[in-house]
Order: C-alpha cells, then structure tokens, then sequence
C-alpha cells in the first residue's frame, strides 16, 4: 500500500506519511545480508601483477615516493637537516645508551642502524627515530633485574676488594637487550601485519603524558648518580626508587636506582663531578633557550650538545680529570662495526611482556609525532606501515648490537625546523653517524659520564613541562585527569612495564564505568521546532503531552542495561513494577471473587434445576452463559491509579550495539509497559542495531517493526495521528 502511495506522487516529491521501519523495508526494497562465499575470498585473494605492485609499493613506500623526489626543491633541504640532526644524534646515543645500561657504542649503532631502515619503510616524513629516553629507561630497568652488576663480582689480586668486570657484564647485557629488540621488532611487525595499528588508541593522550611524564622522573633520579659522583645500589620491581639496599656495589649504570639511597650518599659526593655537571647543565640551558628564542634567525639550532662533549672530552683528556680528581668517564669506545650475531631466544620468555611493552610505547610516540607533522605538512601516514617500519627497524638492528627505538619529538622538530623534508635527512644524519663510529668514536674515551647525564637531565625540560596538565585538565575533564594522576603514581611507584600495564587497565576501567553511570534524559520539542532535547537544560524543550521521550547517552550493553531500564522507570515518574504488582494482586483478588460467584450462580442453577426439574432450561442458561466473553480488566476497572502517558519512545541515537543480555530486557520493557496499558517504541535506531535485533529474535508477533520509526519525531507525528499497529497485537497477546 506505501509502495503504490509512492508510485503515484511525482518524482522528487516528499513521502507526507509517516514510515515505521516496516513500512521503509518494503518501500525502499531493503537488501538481504550479503553472505561471501570462500570462492569470493579466494577470487579476491588471487595474486596479480598489479596487486603484487600495490603490495610492493605498499611494504616498501620508499619505491613510490624516491622516484619523484623533487631534487631542486628538498635535497639542500634534507642535506642542511641530516647533518643537524646527526650532530644531535652523536650526544643522545651515547646518553641513553648510558640510561639504557649499556656500553656508549651501542647508541651509537641505534643511531645508525634503525635510522637507515626507516628510511626504506617508514611513511613520516618528518620523524627522527633513534634512541629515546623512556625507551632506554624501560631497557634499562630490565639489564638491571636481568643481569646485575653484582653477578660480574671478582677480587682484586687476591685481596678481598671486589670490583665488576664491567667487560663481561657489558657483553651480557648486550646480549640481553638485542633479544629484546628483536622480540619487540617481531612485535611490532607482527601487529602491523595484522592491521593492528589501532592498538594504540588504547592508550590515551592522558595516560601517555603520564608515563612518559613519570618515566622522566625515573630517568632524572637514575642520572643523579653520575651528577654527584656517588655508588649507590641496583634494584628493580615496584617501589625500586624508593627501596634502601644494604650491600652497596661499585659505580653503576642502572636506571632504578633509590632517591632515598643518594640522598644518604650525598655526603660522599665528587666535588669535581657535581661542578662538570653543573657548569653542562646550565650552559646547555642557557644555549637551547637561546636557540628557542632566536630560531626564526638561526639557520639551524646551535649545536651545544656536541660542543660540550667536544670541549669536555679535550679538557678531561688534557687536565686527566679521571686519575686526579676521580670523575668517571665513559672508557673504550670501539671502532668499526661489528658482525651481525643471532640473540639469545632463552630471555624470551623472561622478556616477552617487557617487549610487548616496549613495541606499544614506541610506537605510540612514534605515531603521535609523525600523525602531527603529517597534518601540519598535508600528507598522510599509514599506521600500520609505521608498525611494520619501527619493527623491521628493530628486528634487524637488534641483530646489530641495537637497543629498541622510538622517535624523539626535539630532533623531529629539528629535522622540521631545518629544513627537511623527507626521510633523505634522515639517510644523511646515519651517515654522521656511521663516519663517527669508524672513525671518530674513539675518541670519546674520555668524556665524563657527568656530561652526558647533564645531557640528559637539560633534555627533559619538554617532559616535565607535562606537569602542567594537570591544572589544564583539572578545568577540562576530570576522568581525564584521574588517568594522568594514576598513570603517574603507578609507573613511579611500580615501575615501568607494571605500571603500564596498570595504567591501561585503569584507563579500560574508566571506559566501563562512563558506560555504566551514562546520563539519561526525558526529551522534549523545542517551540516551534522539531527538535528534542533534554528538559531539565532547555527551558523551551516541553514533553509532548503524552508521551515519554527517553534517552541515555551511551550504548545499551549486558553492563548498563540493567541500570537502563530502571532509569527509564524511573524518569517515567511512575512506579511501574509496583503498580504491575499491585495489578497482579488486584487479578488473583478479582479472579477469586468470579470463581466464588460462580461457585454460587452455579450452585443456584442447581437448586433451581432440581425444583422445576427442567434441565433443557439450565442447558440454554448456561450456553447463553458462556456465549459472551468478559472484557480484559484494565487498571481502570481495577481501581488502581493510571500513568498520565499512553506511550513511551526510546531514543537509540547514542546505540552502536546491542547484546544478548540487552536484548532479553528490552523485550521485558515493553512487556512491563504493557501491563501498565503503555506502548512502547523505538526511534533513530541504526540500521547495524536493527539487524542486531533481527539476528537475537528481538521482533515477534508481539513486537513488530512497526514500532520502529527513523526519527523521534516520526514517532511522535504517529502517535498523534493514529495508533502503532503492534499496540494491538500486543493487546491482545500478551
């Protein structure tokens, strides 16, 4: 019938009746699941010259974009940024390499290795991978529980003074942490293989700020060491800032090192070593503000990083401040590169969710600098293949003698700032890099460890800065702000990998809860409009005489249904499962009352029957009887009180889907309505929630999808004009 209705209206005119859902199957031919066959998999899968070219340029995107590099535009561009960057690269690999526990050469691969395959695989154009501190932090605090200084114990000459055989314990750890990059490698490959680049999203802007804000706490406190001069204890696990020790070793490179032990230390400090430190520290200070405040001048940023490494390692070596004044310096740097070796697969199972770790803090960083450059410079980055390029990375520089790597957000911005353009900077920068470690890295050997903690201490400045979000997210969004304070005193307080994983579970809990504890509104028209909002906020919102208009503002899963149907009794202003009580109790009291006054009339007949003995009279009584069909009571009928509605529309807007468990107490709500003599419809239901409904056998004859209209003012327009066709079958039926 709405199908010829339309067929008879000129082309372009509006449809003037209203559409249930039903009414909309049949007048716009509504198609059937699309069910595909393993043929059609198979077909789609077929391997092709174009597909294995899109697969190939895909994979390797260095092959779709190097042949179009417009040379005279970006090449002194990129050329001017590598070396810049490189000069950055040299003082930092050195650095974390010293937080991540290791030898100083292996940042120095870090720096080489993975910058030089990210250029074949990665899709950002502006990112600086290579070593980051909170990466070397998490590193560290495993070569730390892993592979202790105090396992590398010998005594010297014979005598009972122990020293670490810093040689052996630097080959171990080695060891150690190329198997957790390779591990963290397949990770990552494996997730982007998968299409699981949107893993990410589970860690929030919040919850990365809180980490990475804690993990610079933990990076400062690891660093304090080395600033004043001090031996102090390894310790690892929860609570490890925190913990005293007993036995104290000699210097050592572990990052989990307790605040309480170097202030018990600090009468014993190295004057010389605080001075070197203090006096790097603020020159570098001073410089990098100066390079902030005058970078639209500067052709590229002053490299003060490398000038205090250069001025400090000539006037170590000239004034041999090791031997008269005891400062530690960094030792033997080797030249050339080394031969690839296979890792240790016996760690794997001690480090698997360290790696996990690792490979999703990584790559979150990673991802959130190169989507903000791709969005500042107009050009997209895939974060699948941005999993695949950070795991190939590390896979294959873990082979090399690399610690894992992420992408450091000040040598992104000066590869931005000086002129880059593509990963061709980043080529250029490796190959500082590599010239350093055949030629010029030995001749670190004696720069004071007190230097590149100053480094690193000056290099967090941008992290601490994240402290401030505390007051910008206290007037913005206070869940928000609960997920940053958290994450914070987790990783402080339980370390690095449990206090992530700690702080994704709280991050997932506040999730449920804001589904569970949603807010739910009776809707009214705004004058003169048709549009419906909460009337508890509009003043001009107005409920439709009537009718109940109810919204919750999140989906309706096994979690929150519940609490949906009571909120919905409830706004509804009337006690419903006690007026159905009331109502069942009002019919065994009515039914009782018509089994004795049948008992009685039954009785009479009986009397009667047998004083005029005509049982031909009784017989045409009783037919006459049972000829007519008692009306169904109604809450009028019974005496009890009535809601001053006769419908009620929910507003699924907010669903996405629904479940099992939803779906069983949807049908009680309408079920329950209707003993208190209310409809119930459903309006602006999405069409993946309505076959949801389908597929859980949610329509009967007793809920039809005439009760289902596409608009809460569709619903409304029909309830004023006529009655839902479900209202009777439901009458009658249930």
């Amino acid at each position: 019938m709405a199908a010829e209705m339309v067929l008879s209206r000129r082309p372009g005119q509006p449809h003037s009746e209203v559409l249930s859902e039903a009414d909309l199957e049949e007048l716009g031919q509504r198609k059937p699941p699309s069910k595909t066959s393993t043929r059609d998999y198979l077909r789609k899968a077929r391997c092709s010259a174009s597909t294995a070219k899109s697969l190939l340029f895909r994979f390797i995107p260095v092959l779709r974009w190097l042949p179009r590099y417009p040379v005279k535009d970006w090449l002194l561009g990129d050329i001017a940024s590598g070396f810049s960057v490189g000069i950055m690269h040299l003082p930092q690999g050195l650095a974390y390499a010293l937080l991540a526990g290791l030898p100083p050469v292996t940042g120095l691969y870090s720096s080489f290795y993975p910058v030089f395959l990210y250029f074949f695989f990665g899709t950002s154009r502006h990112n600086s991978v290579g070593p980051f501190a909170v990466i070397s932090v998490m590193i560290g605090s495993l070569t730390d529980s892993l592979v202790p200084s105090d396992d590398f114990l010998e005594f010297v000459n014979g005598t009972n003074v122990t020293v670490v055989n810093e040689a052996q314990r630097d080959a171990a750890r080695v060891e150690l942490v190329a198997t957790i990059t390779v591990l963290t490698g397949i990770f990552q490959v494996a997730l982007g293989l998968l299409q699981f680049g949107f893993v990410v999203t589970y860690l929030s802007d919040p919850l990365v700020r809180g980490y990475t804000t804690a993990a610079s706490v933990h990076v400062l406190i690891s660093q304090l060491k080395n600033v004043f001069g001090v031996s102090v204890g390894e310790h690892s696990g929860p609570l490890s800032l925190f913990v005293v020790s007993e036995g104290l070793t000699d210097t050592l490179e572990s990052p989990d090192v307790t605040f309480i032990e170097i202030c018990k230390k600090l009468p014993e400090t190295n004057v010389g070593t605080l001075v070197t430190a203090i006096i790097a520290m603020v020159a570098i200070f001073i410089v990098k503000e100066l390079n902030h405040k005058f970078s639209a001048k500067l052709p590229m940023p002053i490299p003060i990083e490398l000038i205090t490494i250069i001025i400090s390692t000539g006037i170590s070596y000239g004034v041999n401040l090791n031997s008269k004044f005891g400062i530690s310096v960094v030792g033997n740097i080797p030249s050339g590169m080394k031969p690839p070796v296979v890792p240790n697969t016996r760690y794997f199972g001690q480090v698997v969710g360290n790696a996990f770790a690792i490979a999703v803090v990584g790559y979150a960083i990673c991802i959130s600098l190169g989507k903000i450059f791709a969005l500042k410079h107009g050009y997209k980055v895939d974060s699948n293949q941005e999993l695949i390029a950070l795991g190939l990375s590390n896979f294959l520089g873990g082979f090399f003698q690399c610690f894992a790597i992420s992408c450091s957000m000040s040598r992104s911005l000066v590869q931005e700032s000086t002129g880059g353009n593509s990963q061709v900077a980043g080529v250029i920068s490796s190959l500082v890099i590599l010239v350093t470690i055949l030629k010029i890295g030995e001749l670190f050997h004696d720069l004071p460890k007190a230097i590149l903690s100053a480094i690193i201490i000056i290099n967090l400045k941008g992290m601490f800065k994240q402290f401030t979000d505390f007051r910008t997210l206290w007037k913005s969004n206070r869940v928000d702000l609960m997920i940053w304070v958290v994450t914070f005193v987790a990783t402080l307080l339980l370390n690095l990998d449990i206090g992530l994983g700690a702080s994704v579970a709280f991050a997932l809990l506040t999730v449920i809860f804001r589904t569970q504890l949603p807010h739910y509104s009776i809707l009214g028209r705004v004058t003169d409009t048709d549009v419906y909002k909460d009337v508890a906020e509009y003043e001009k919102a107005q409920e439709v005489p009537g009718i109940k208009i109810f919204r919750s503002s999140s989906t309706i899963y096994f979690a929150n249904v519940e609490m949906y149907s009571d909120a919905l009794k409830k706004k509804s202003g009337i006690n419903v499962d006690r007026l159905i009580e009331k109502k069942k109790k009002a019919l065994k009291k009515l039914k009782k009352q018509q089994k004795k006054a049948q008992k009685e009339k039954a009785k009479r007949k009986k009397d009667t029957d047998a004083e005029c003995n005509g049982p031909g009279v009784a017989v045409i009584e009783l037919s006459g009887e049972e000829g007519g069909t008692p009306p169904e009571p109604t809450l009028r009928s019974l005496g009890l009180p009535q809601p001053n509605f006769h419908a009620v529309i929910l507003d699924f807007s907010p669903v996405n889907f629904v479940d099992t468990v939803s779906i069983k107490i949807l049908k009680n709500i309408f079920k329950d309505f209707h003993e208190i003599e209310v409809d119930v419809f459903v309006a602006s239901c999405p069409a993946s929630v309505f076959a949801q409904l389908e597929r859980g056998n949610f329509f009967s004859s007793t809920i039809t999808k005439h009760c289902f209209f596409p608009s809460v003012n569709d619903a409304v327009l029909h309830l004023n004009g006529r009655t839902c066709p479900a209202s009777e079958n439901l009458s009658t039926k249930m």
